[in-house]
């Protein structure tokens, strides 16, 4: 691995600190900081921390109708089928940045792909990546998933520095425009059982669509997380896409909830968005006591109408 550079740059974070940080191992393939997102200056401008993404592979079995991965990878020949990289290449980018990096990271294996995807693999990812994370005590890795796909994580100890993410939405927009994808309450029966085997479990409520009744469709959901677990952190986001995303999708009929332009895409109106986070915010506390609450892609101006202070950020793909 003598060949392979930790490459470091210094960023300016959400905090306003600068601090020297992994920009990339090698050729950024494998292991690479999500900065597209700039430091917010208007109020219009979306927050969104810069996060280490783990690039095993790309693509999603599922087929959900405003996917951005339709958007990205709407020039390749594969389009959003699942394509899984060299384990011989991820596992000498991986080893060589959890051995040379000091300050603790978590890296994203869900950004732009499913991260239990690869779980019908002879070498299951699961089985293939935790052990060596398991090695060491300073990083985490992240699964971000629709999936319920957990065999070979329960059957994998230890997983001490392993948070798993479901992605969850109200049934009624899961079974309109997630297509492809487990239902919601299998969803949530495999965070249960990763729960009670102690892992870490994360969830994003994300995109929530303002459907008609979303209250009760939102409420029921909340509801039915809670009686099953009590994920150690919920990041909440609403309705948005990227023009390349609405370029590249084939049911576009969500676009009618779209208002707003941001810089990330067309958004929700501000208004419903603010009824949506401050209603589901008020049942997380009032019925839960749960206040463990951040907000996806959302701008500058929201998170001072709640009143969160989006410098203290602790969302999805972040300590």
């Amino acid at each position: 691995m003598s060949g392979l550079k930790v490459v470091t740059h210094e960023y300016e974070l959400l905090s306003n600190w600068k601090v020297p940080l992994v920009q990339q191992v090698g050729d950024g393939s494998i292991i690479k900081r999500f900065d597209k997102t700039p430091l917010p200056a208007r109020s219009t401008n979306v927050i969104c921390p810069h996060f280490l993404e783990l690039k095993w592979a790309y693509g999603c079995p599922f087929n959900c109708a405003w996917c951005y991965l339709k958007g990205t990878f709407r020039f390749l020949p594969t389009k959003t089928k699942p394509v899984i990289k060299d384990y011989g290449k991820i596992e000498l980018h991986t080893r060589r940045f959890l051995e040379e990096v000091a300050t603790p990271e978590i890296l994203n294996t869900g950004e732009i792909a499913d991260s239990l995807m690869g779980e019908g693999l002879n070498e299951p990812f699961s089985k293939f990546i935790i052990p060596m994370f398991e090695e060491q005590n300073r990083h985490k890795v992240l699964f971000v998933t629709k999936s319920d796909n957990i065999k070979h994580l329960l059957e994998i100890s230890p997983h001490n520095q392993v948070i798993v993410s479901f992605s969850l939405n109200a049934d009624e927009v899961a079974r309109r425009w997630e297509r492809g994808a487990p239902s919601v309450d299998r969803r949530i029966e495999a965070g249960r059982k990763l729960s009670q085997a102690g892992y870490e479990v994360r969830i994003r409520i994300d995109p929530i669509v303002p459907i008609p009744d979303w209250e009760m469709y939102y409420a029921d959901l909340i509801d039915q997380i809670f009686t099953n677990f009590t994920p150690s952190r919920i990041t909440l986001g609403s309705l948005r896409g990227l023009q390349s995303t609405i370029n590249g999708c084939r049911d576009t009929s969500w676009l009618e909830y779209l208002k707003e332009n941001s810089n990330w895409g067309k958004k929700v109106d501000f208004e419903t968005r603010y009824e949506i986070y401050a209603t589901i915010i008020d049942q997380l506390k009032k019925n839960y006591d749960y206040e463990e609450v951040a907000l996806c892609k959302e701008t500058m101006a929201m998170w001072a109408k709640l009143g969160m202070d989006y410098k203290k950020i602790k969302c999805n793909c972040i300590w």
